[in-house]
């Protein structure tokens, strides 16, 4: 049969816009902040200190260390600067691979990698789920996609993703916060063993910050861009109280075109309903604003107005990406940086408003990089002729065998599930791509040529396990991974600058800035640590034991070095 293929960096795009009820015109006020928790483990407070109550975790997708100290350097008054001048900066932090949405946030969320959480992308392959649509399962053969992305909506053209709010998008903060009921069953992978529909909630293997919180007595609250981030939800399906998802890859709305990645005004935009949610939240009131709630001890929001000013090549009249030297935002990132800040900003001064500045962590992150940054770097590669080619050659050294690759997911990384799933098929598409060459273009669009498919390293079968720390039955893994050369982005177009999901610095090295009441000087820890470590820490400073974790079990992942005040 045909593969199923999906480059997922094709629907990427964002961009950037008007500010929700003139949220962001907040005056940008002073974070407080520690690193340590100072906490004993029963929610008291071992020196004086208030105690933390409440923990605002913001997730800047494609936000690298290298932005922040940039940022921090040319604005000293800026809200980044202040959560900085009072907060613990661990300056090589680094994700999990792939350095991508799913496996980042879940990272983030429970304290584990994707060889434990089952986790590697937002859209992957199963050798043991039936496919979406299936309703006899009886003899059906394994096999399936899983596609945790807005494909799994109800209606992925509309920002509510069809739950049918009139006066959208003005009318989006109406969303339901139980997004599972916007994803559409027919749609999601079949279990063979009930014969039912999978949801993401379902899919991971471990518990949530959410779920343990909700536990010990607290509200929980997160923003992010798809319905299918009810995964978030952790396996109980209940973890976050009030999950706000507008749909980002949903058609944007007048002056702009196409979905709200397309134009960084418009990813702004997008943005703003989220920021809005938060305020709400702080205010103590669902996202919505009109139903009052306590304030979440857990919250927060993922932010993509970075990520799309680092990919559009141009948007609204500016350049995107980085600037020659490979390190200084270009004109577009940079107003992308501001509209981020003045969202941080906005929240502290909520914070201080509300009286919640003194008991409320702030936690500023990242799901994953970008990459490239040296815009000299960028090679892009169409990987539909590279897994063409390999089918190609399967079939010819395997006559009647169909084709070989049954799904891949390439962005700046190489992932591709296998109809044969045997060592021999691994080790044939292994030296497959070691071998050939591939056609690409540059940054000006001059024709180039890769090596090896555009490949350092190839990891097939059993190897692929090792590299993941799993077994190698575990029908999630793909059956070869690649790693990209530095610069490659597999994309047969010419619409995007850079991308995300490999294992090079550009992708993996995000900020960690904890800024938590009480402390007084800035600390920068340059010890290596991981956005796992997050977690634990999240649940450290409120008092509550990280080894409620399950990944924080089986990993051992502990909580980010506490720093001195």
């Amino acid at each position: 049969m045909a593969p199923m293929r999906r480059t997922t960096g094709s629907r990427f795009l964002g961009a950037s816009a008007a500010i929700v009820g003139g949220a962001l015109l907040v005056g940008v006020t002073a974070a407080p902040s520690l690193a340590d928790d100072g906490h004993d483990g029963q929610g008291g407070d071992r020196d004086g200190r208030t105690a933390v109550k409440h923990v605002l975790l913001l997730s800047v997708d494609g936000l690298h260390q290298k932005d922040l100290d940039w940022y921090v350097r040319t604005h000293p008054g800026s809200a980044m600067a202040s959560l900085a001048a009072h907060g613990t900066d661990y300056t090589r932090a680094s994700t999990p691979v792939p350095s991508d949405s799913f496996p980042g946030m879940v990272a983030q969320v429970t304290g584990g990698n994707p060889g434990t959480t089952g986790v590697y992308y937002d859209d992957t392959y199963n050798h043991a789920l039936l496919p979406a649509g299936t309703t006899n399962c009886v003899g059906a053969k394994p096999g399936a996609e899983v596609a945790f992305t807005e494909a799994a909506d109800k209606n992925q053209s509309s920002i509510d993703a069809g739950q049918g709010l009139s006066g959208l998008p003005g009318s989006i903060l109406s969303m339901t916060g139980t997004p599972a009921t916007l994803l559409d069953p027919a749609q999601l992978p079949v279990d063979p063993a009930t014969c039912k529909p999978v949801y993401p909630h379902q899919f991971i293997k471990v518990n949530t910050v959410f779920e343990v919180a909700k536990k010990a007595g607290l509200r929980t609250a997160w923003s992010d861009k798809h319905p299918a981030y009810e995964i978030l939800d952790g396996p109980s399906g209940t973890g976050v109280d009030d999950l706000f998802t507008p749909e980002i890859n949903s058609n944007a709305a007048a002056p702009f075109t196409g979905d709200w990645t397309q134009d960084n005004l418009s990813t702004q935009q997008y943005d703003g309903y989220k920021v809005k949610a938060v305020l709400n939240e702080i205010d103590g009131k669902d996202h919505s604003g009109t139903t009052a709630e306590q304030v979440p001890g857990i919250f927060g929001m993922n932010f993509q107005t970075v990520s799309t000013a680092q990919k559009l090549p141009t948007s609204d009249g500016l350049t995107g990406g980085y600037l020659a030297d490979g390190s200084t935002p270009g004109p577009l990132l940079s107003k992308a940086l501001d509209y981020v800040d003045a969202s941080l900003g906005a929240f502290t001064s909520e914070l201080k408003k509300t009286g919640h500045a003194g008991d409320t962590t702030i936690i500023l992150s990242a799901k994953h990089g970008q990459s490239p940054t040296d815009p000299a770097a960028l090679k892009r590669v169409d990987d539909g002729p590279i897994i063409a080619g390999l089918d190609a050659a399967w079939t010819a050294a395997h006559p009647g065998s169909g084709d070989l690759v049954a799904f891949s997911t390439d962005d700046d990384i190489m992932q591709l599930w296998l109809n044969d799933h045997t060592q021999a098929a691994a080790d044939f598409a292994k030296q497959y791509l070691a071998t050939h060459t591939a056609a690409g273009n540059t940054v000006s669009k001059a024709p180039i040529t890769v090596q090896a498919s555009g490949l350092t390293t190839i990891y097939a079968g059993a190897g692929v396990a090792t590299y993941f720390g799993t077994a190698a039955t575990d029908p999630r893994i793909p059956d070869v991974l690649g790693i990209a050369q530095t610069g490659v982005v597999y994309t047969g177009g010419t619409s995007k600058i850079a991308e995300h999901g490999g294992a090079s610095a550009d992708d993996r090295n995000v900020p960690i800035l904890v800024s938590a009441p009480g402390a007084k000087h800035a600390q920068r820890i340059g010890a290596p640590v991981e956005t796992t470590q997050i977690a634990p820490t999240i649940l450290s400073q409120l008092g509550i034991d990280p080894r409620a974790l399950q990944a924080v079990k089986i990993e051992g992942t502990k909580a980010l070095p506490a720093s001195q005040r």
